[in-house]
């Protein structure tokens, strides 16, 4: 199954139900009115949400309608919380070795995980306003589970069964401002601003084989205006979706609508390239000395899409641009 949230002009938007090739869609919200409330009562409209998926592949919706990828906000517009890992450990090596970074001891026993601001999402197409260049802003492809309720201490055998939607996603990130809040200890502020998700949000029977050990076992597509960059591959995850789960949930719930982040698709393989601009510096850094790629510009364009196993459209495609923005922005 696959669902998108529809801009109609209220801050959560409308659920919508989307055909499995992204071209239809019906309106949801007699079943549930957005993807929260959908979350917060799954065991009670999933199976309507399912039989409405299967009307709408059959052409038999009433009410459908084209899909305009345009008019989409991300699939769930806010969380009540989203947690984004660093479980692509070749990434943190990379940036430990050009930047002569002391390694973080027991990386490779417990997730490195942070808690962000899940008040502001962006929609696929929407820009990414952002006050100035002198930032250093990047993109950043991940994938990302969204939650039912999790009690307290599931185990990570467990924790699978409350996965209920997958998405992919651009966590921008401003590289000038991101070391000093790494060093203070309290993670993460400024230099992460509001986080961009693919138009669709799916069901983990959509990725069929691709979807194994709490992992997205496919490449991502990522171009920066119009070139290629990468297409490293999320099987290469260290840490799967369960457990990061698991981790989330030792001392406390996660109320449903959480969202977890993989943190940037990063491959040992360098000849895949790269789905962020501060790795590809790295690997500059360290055959030459010095960094040769800048950081993103205003007027910018990143892509990002994931295709499934036979080349299907699964989350469909993440294409906007850097603007400037900001007060007092004219």
């Amino acid at each position: 199954m696959k669902l998108a949230t529809l801009n109609d002009g209220t801050r959560d938007g409308c659920l919508l139900v989307v055909s499995r090739d992204l071209l239809r869609a019906v309106d949801a919200s007699a079943i549930a009115p957005t993807l929260q409330a959908a979350l917060d009562n799954w065991e009670h409209v999933h199976t309507a949400l399912e039989q409405l998926y299967r009307r709408l592949n059959d052409n038999e919706a009433a009410g459908s309608f084209a899909l305009a990828v345009e008019q989409l906000l991300a699939p769930l517009p806010r969380a009540w919380q989203w947690l984004d890992g660093s479980c692509f450990l070749s990434h943190g090596e990379l940036m430990q070795k050009a930047f002569n970074l002391a390694p973080i001891e027991g990386v490779e026993r417990i997730p490195l995980i942070y808690q962000g601001a899940g008040d502001d999402f962006l929609g696929p197409r929407a820009d990414i306003p952002l006050p100035s260049e002198a930032h250093g802003i990047d993109f950043e492809g991940e994938f990302a589970v969204l939650l039912d309720t999790v009690p307290m201490g599931c185990p990570a055998e467990q924790a699978l069964r409350h996965v209920r939607l997958l998405l992919q996603l651009n966590d921008v990130s401003l590289r000038a401002l991101a070391p000093r809040e790494m060093k203070t200890g309290f993670g993460f502020l400024q230099a992460k601003p509001s986080s961009s998700f693919a138009p669709v949000a799916v069901t983990p029977d959509e990725l069929g084989d691709a979807w194994c050990d709490g992992r997205v076992h496919l490449p991502l597509q990522v171009q920066w205006n119009g070139q290629w960059f990468g297409h490293p591959h999320g099987g290469a995850m260290h840490f799967g979706f369960h457990q990061l789960i698991a981790h989330a949930a030792l001392t406390r719930p996660l109320s449903a609508g959480t969202l977890i982040g993989s943190g940037t698709v990063s491959n040992s393989d360098r000849s895949v390239g790269s789905a962020c601009i501060a790795e590809r510096r790295a690997i500059e850094t360290i055959a030459e000395g010095a960094p040769r790629t800048a950081f993103m510009r205003f007027g910018d364009r990143v892509r990002m899409e994931a295709r499934g196993l036979d080349g299907e459209i699964l989350f469909g495609a993440i294409d906007q641009r850097v603007v400037q923005g900001g007060w007092p922005c004219a």
